[in-house]
């Protein structure tokens, strides 16, 4: 018998000092199957899919919300054992001056080994609910963090774009720059030889001022933009200058978004989930409300092993033993369990509601970028013709510049118009690649 007692603590320790030992670690290919990455792979960029990735694995948000799910998990273990028997051992000692009886004597010095069992007879499997009921905070908890990966993976692919944009703009104004700069030298030359006046050399000034100031600006945002990706990354603001990034020229070429999207689609949404989740949650808290209005049924053993009497220390005559079964009911608690039910079918109604919102929202999001969507694409057919059409404007003025019918003047104004043809052009594919990562993000990352 002591054998065995021995080995069952011996058992107990060493299960206890595994479950210690058990590091929690961050599954990853999980995480990257939230965001998707056939979708992102699409665009062409190498890069882009590697910021994502970094991002998933680095980004401190995310790896709390990690952390936060799995505390949500291991809450399920905790309520999970009010399912189970409770069994408690105190091994103490016990120093007393007893009374000498004839031949019957105990010991002044004895060593008591109790035992206690306590277990909540779940007859009514209000304990089981209470489980289930962790299990949706746990399933709603996910969902969230899979809402929070989706997210930052818009953002890493928006400041992604925006920056490669930035670039651009930089490239093209900076040739924009060398052109007035060129065309101020000869305005102060036409002004010095009577032909220009001085207005024309001072908006010749103005032009390049304000230009200067673009590229400045350009620049800000550029940096900004730079930060707010190394942070998105996990890593320190002070290595921008080691982002490296492709050109905004062909990205996203090859990428056409659906023309519809299936319900099936929209509705599989993180948050669209959760609202769902939270109805089954608030259906469990109604359940147990309710058995609140029955009896607790509690069984209680003591069994005490003692070296005070004679005899063995884990025999039967050597032991005190007992057992205790019974029900426990609420008379009288001024009205608080009928509360409590109306509360949580209250709470119900209030879920049900938004529910149904989050459904509409849902519905209208998806409506609403696939207009948009249609829309900039129109536009940008439009300023693509328009870019054309400043192509062929410059290739005429070239022409007329050889045949001595324009002057340089005219052909550097006409190379400005170009450039500033396509920044417009380039704004507008922006818009587009921004869409895209909205009908993403509306599509709950399912594309």
């Amino acid at each position: 018998m002591y054998k065995k007692i021995l080995l069952f603590f011996i058992i107990y320790f060493f299960l206890i000092s595994i479950s210690f030992a058990k590091e929690f670690r961050i599954n990853y290919e999980e995480k990257l199957s939230y965001v998707n990455m056939n979708f992102w792979s699409k665009f062409g960029d190498d890069m882009l899919c590697g910021y994502i990735t970094e991002g998933v694995k680095n980004n401190h948000d995310v790896r709390e919300a990690a952390y936060k799910t799995e505390e949500f998990n291991q809450k399920i273990k905790v309520t999970r054992s009010r399912e189970f028997p409770i069994l408690l051992v105190s091994p103490s000692y016990l120093g007393a001056q007893v009374p000498k009886l004839d031949n019957f004597e105990l010991s002044t010095n004895a060593f008591l080994l109790p035992f206690l069992v306590s277990y909540e007879a779940d007859l009514l499997l209000k304990n089981h609910d209470k489980t289930k009921l962790d299990k949706k905070e746990y399933e709603i908890q996910k969902l969230k963090e899979k809402a929070l990966y989706i997210t930052l993976a818009s953002d890493i692919a928006a400041l992604y774009i925006n920056i490669m944009k930035f670039d651009k703009m930089l490239e093209i104004n900076e040739k924009i720059l060398k052109n007035q700069k060129e065309l101020l030298a000869k305005t102060e030359l036409r002004y010095k030889n009577g032909i220009a006046t001085e207005k024309d050399v001072n908006n010749s000034w103005q032009e390049i001022l304000s230009t200067r100031t673009n590229i400045t600006e350009l620049r800000t945002n550029r940096r900004d933009a730079l930060f707010e990706l190394a942070v998105l990354l996990g890593e320190n603001p002070d290595c921008i200058n080691n982002l490296k990034r492709s050109k905004i020229d062909d990205f996203g070429e090859n990428y056409t978004p659906p023309a519809t999207i299936s319900s099936d689609i929209i509705f599989s949404r993180p948050d669209v989930l959760v609202a769902e989740k939270q109805l089954e949650k608030a259906k469990i808290d109604i359940r147990i409300a309710k058995k609140e209005f029955f009896p607790q049924f509690n069984i209680t053993g003591y069994w005490i092993f003692n070296t005070i009497a004679l005899g063995n220390f884990f025999s039967w005559e050597s032991s005190f033993a007992s057992i205790m079964a019974g029900a426990a009911q609420g008379i009288f608690m001024g009205g608080k369990k009928v509360a409590n039910l109306k509360v949580k079918k209250f709470k119900y109604e209030q879920l049900f509601e938004a529910y149904k919102q989050t459904d509409l929202n849902a519905i209208k999001e998806v409506n609403a970028i696939l207009c948009k969507i249609k829309d900039d694409n129109e536009i940008f057919a439009a300023v693509y013709q328009k870019n054309d059409k400043e192509h062929d404007n410059f290739r005429l003025a070239n022409l007329k510049f050889k045949e001595g019918t324009y002057s340089k003047i005219d052909v550097l104004n006409s190379e400005i118009t170009l450039y500033r043809a396509y920044l417009e052009l380039l704004n507008r594919k922006t818009a587009r690649l921004i869409d895209y990562i909205t009908l993403y993000k509306a599509a709950g990352a399912n594309l």
